[in-house]
């Protein structure tokens, strides 16, 4: 008996182990959670020099069961052997156990986050068996039980489970000096029994154990950090562009400044300039370059579809650079801007070359930001 519940208390302390590993990967692993209740019958008949049927007697049981692993449970189950003889009480024999539990399928087949439909557990176990006889003195001894549950899962939910559950006790005390062996078959029973179990709802809200996804603290902390990383880049786009908001709302203003300044009268002859009759449109420029992004063709657009609309109407295009750099590049480069403006109207608008002009302003000063001067201006002229 020593060895057994050495044995068994093994057991039960791997499983622990097992069911604190699976803290990682499974819900519902709590004291309160994945309790059952039992409910049995069916009948026992000596193993050895008897009639199976005509010796068989009926018996009954009542379990309390808890699964502690995927693989592992335990239960503390009564069973009494209806009375076919002369004794004191309705039933000759009472068998109070301590069962273990292994679950087959999800020991071998692995957990696949529900029950299956059909499972097989292994069973094993001991206890106080108890014997009525006539007389003023009964007769005790202890049992191990040995069996099967073949189980099947029934419900959306898995709440219930129905199963058969074949078994062989032996009485451990019985005969013992005669036989020289504990496990005696002149003194066990065979059992065959069928039970319903009902399973309580766990903290999981579930009846069984669900899986969960697994993380690593230190993944989690490397993905807090980029998170924050990111966050802070974000906060500093901001910035940035709350900054090009301001020195666009000043650009904008110092360009409707120069656009409504004094227009230049030429005395000599007598004739005045007159500003075109729709304001010019402004193409700006990234720092040495002269490709025109695409956040600016609505600006070219908008001269385009005027010229579409008065056919004798012309454009002149003058291009600007910033003071940075070498003189020389930065006249090719305002006419170089100056042409890809034209480019864009002939190519993508169809416009007509001949009545477009592309001219170098070289370095412009029309802003106090040197860097707002990389520009185009289009000026529609009249017929």
């Amino acid at each position: 008996m020593k060895k057994f519940i050495i044995v068994s208390a093994f057991v039960i302390g791997a499983f622990a182990v097992n069911a604190q590993n699976a803290k990682n990967a499974l819900q519902g692993i709590k004291i309160g959670d994945n309790w059952s209740v039992e409910l049995k019958g069916g009948m026992v008949t000596p193993l050895t020099h008897s009639s199976f049927f005509k010796d068989a007697r009926p018996a009954f049981g009542l379990g309390v069961g808890k699964q502690l692993t995927p693989a592992f449970g335990m239960e503390i189950q009564g069973v009494g052997y209806v009375n076919t003889t002369d004794s004191k009480n309705a039933i000759d024999v009472s068998d109070i156990s301590l069962l273990n539990k292994f679950n087959l399928m999800n020991l071998f087949g692995g957990y696949p986050g529900t029950p299956r439909l059909f499972e097989i557990e292994a069973v094993a176990g001991i206890g106080w068996m108890h014997y009525y006889v006539n007389g003023s003195d009964d007769d005790n001894s202890w049992s191990t039980r040995f069996g099967l549950n073949l189980n099947f899962n029934f419900g959306k939910t898995k709440a219930w489970t129905v199963g058969i559950k074949p078994a062989v006790v032996y009485d451990m005390e019985g005969d013992f000096n005669r036989a020289k062996s504990r496990f005696n078959a002149n003194r066990a029973f065979l059992e065959l029994m069928a039970g319903v179990t009902y399973h309580f709802k766990g903290s999981n809200g579930k009846r069984y154990f669900t899986k969960v996804k697994a993380y690593d603290k230190a993944e989690v902390d490397r993905l807090n950090a980029f998170v924050n990383d990111l966050r802070d880049q974000l906060n500093e786009k901001d910035n940035v562009i709350d900054d090009a908001k301001q020195k666009i709302g000043i650009l904008q203003q110092e360009l409707d400044n120069w656009r409504n300044r004094p227009a230049k009268v030429e005395t000599v002859v007598d004739t005045v300039v007159k500003n075109s009759r729709i304001p010019e449109s402004v193409v700006t420029f990234k720092q040495g370059k002269s490709t025109v992004d695409l956040s600016q063709l609505p600006n070219i657009e908008r001269v385009a579809l005027y010229l579409e609309k008065h056919v004798q109407s012309t454009v002149v295009i003058k291009g600007f650079a910033s003071p940075e750099g070498n003189l020389e590049f930065n006249k090719k480069l305002a006419q170089a801007r100056a042409e890809a403006v034209k480019s864009v109207l002939v190519k993508k608008y169809k416009i007509d070359p001949n009545r477009i002009t592309a001219q170098s302003q070289g370095i412009g000063d029309m802003f106090s930001e040197p860097d707002w001067n990389r520009i185009s201006i289009c000026s529609i002229v009249e017929p």
